[in-house]
């Protein structure tokens, strides 16, 4: 029998669950509190849509820190194989980026969203526009709408509200209060993929804001990684920086500031530097020794000069000590609302294997609602399309066996 179903939330959890649910012949209604769906998808592709990453999957798996062995059902059922295969069902060919990211050969997210919309379209998915969810009315969702307040009652219910960062895009964290209303705890919505404050001077600040430190490796409790990051106008920001973050962010809570090591010239190590150094003449100016020894110039030297004002006056074994490990003092995230994405979410406690929540029956969530996080790198996406599919499969298997 067709049961009514309400997905409450238009992003790829939503919309993903949406897809498997009205293929499966139920009647499905996707309520968004934006004018469009899918707008934080549609952001993030600008510049590249990255749908997923080509890496080992034994090794993707791993990317999603204490959440791994709650999404591994979900993961092994849509894979980033799976999500290349249902991109190019829509007509979206995908390829293998240098750095092992995948993309759409157009570079874009709005043809694939259109296809995707459409398919769903097609399958009698009706969506509601303008549609903000307020809370319960017993076992019946409330809305407000441009025509007034709206009570619908559905057989199951879908929760795919997103987390809060980007909240002009729609995901604003504002449902953490209607569940907690319900006795659902929500372990605290945290920045995640973001930039981090630094104490710049003025000078520094507003010569280098914007510039990028190409070609260095920064080491935290994370790990070492190389690639490049930005000076910004508040501190630091970047892909480079984002694969720290949750380390980062989790020691300035633990401490109050968290030293980031940043190597300046991960092509040598430090006793070839010391030796270069020794060499270039006494008298020369300390910026024509980084760079002829260096080839420290720019920002570079002068990062190394912000952090040690007194730079010039050490040996030449300390200053190679100091390029290759120079440690950033870090003093908080940047706010949620700035950030990629968002940590904490619906403790998982609170929801069941099949992605249905304990406390409130028939009601199920996906999506960064949950508490995990991870890297940049097609992993959020990945995770956000394959819980949707798997809260879609519970709900199914629930349907099932009440008949």
């Amino acid at each position: 029998m067709s049961k009514t179903i309400a997905i409450v939330g238009g992003g790829p959890a939503g919309l993903s669950a949406a897809e498997l649910l009205s293929a499966s012949g139920h009647a499905v209604t996707v309520f968004e509190a934006m004018p469009t769906v899918g707008r934080k998808f549609l952001l993030a592709g600008k510049s590249g849509l990255n749908i997923t990453h080509a890496e080992p999957y034994e090794q993707f798996r791993t990317r999603f820190g204490t959440a791994n062995e709650r999404l591994s059902a979900a993961l092994d059922a849509f894979t980033p194989d799976d999500i290349r295969r249902w991109a190019a069902g829509l007509g979206t060919e995908t390829f293998i980026g240098s750095s092992g990211r995948v993309f759409p050969m157009v570079m874009k997210a709005s043809p694939l969203l259109r296809a995707w919309v459409a398919r769903l379209t097609a399958q009698g998915v009706s969506f509601r526009m303008r549609h903000r969810w307020t809370g319960f009315s017993s076992n019946a969702l409330n809305f407000e709408t441009p025509d007034g307040p709206l009570t619908v009652e559905a057989d199951a219910v879908l929760l795919g509200l997103g987390g809060a960062s980007w909240p002009r895009l729609g995901s604003d964290g504002n449902w953490v209060e209607l569940l907690h209303e319900k006795g659902i705890a929500v372990h605290p919505l945290r920045p995640a993929n973001c930039g981090f404050d630094c104490d710049w001077s003025e000078t520094f600040r507003a010569r280098f804001a914007g510039a990028p430190l190409k070609s260095v490796a920064l080491t935290s409790a994370a790990g070492r990684f190389p690639g490049e990051f930005v000076i910004s106008r508040h501190g630091i920001e970047g892909s480079l920086v984002y694969a720290h973050s949750a380390a980062l962010r989790d020691a300035i809570e633990a401490e109050s500031k968290a030293i980031l090591t940043v190597d300046l010239a991960p092509g040598r190590n430090e006793e070839r530097l010391a030796r270069d150094l020794a060499r270039q003449n006494a008298k020369a100016s300390f910026s024509t020794r980084l760079r002829k020894a260096v080839g420290l110039d720019g920002v570079k030297g002068a990062l190394l000069r912000e952090i040690l004002p007194d730079a010039a006056r050490l040996s030449a074994e300390e200053l190679a000590k100091a390029i290759k490990a120079l440690p950033l003092t870090l003093q908080r995230p940047r706010p949620i609302a700035e950030a990629i994405s968002s940590a904490g979410g619906i403790a998982w406690e609170e929801i069941g294997a099949d992605f249905s929540l304990h406390r409130l029956p028939g009601v199920f969530a996906a999506g960064e609602m949950l508490d995990w996080e991870a890297p940049t790198g097609g992993y959020l996406l990945t995770a956000c399309m394959a819980t949707g599919r798997a809260a879609a499969r519970g709900m199914l298997q629930q349907f099932q066996d009440r008949t």
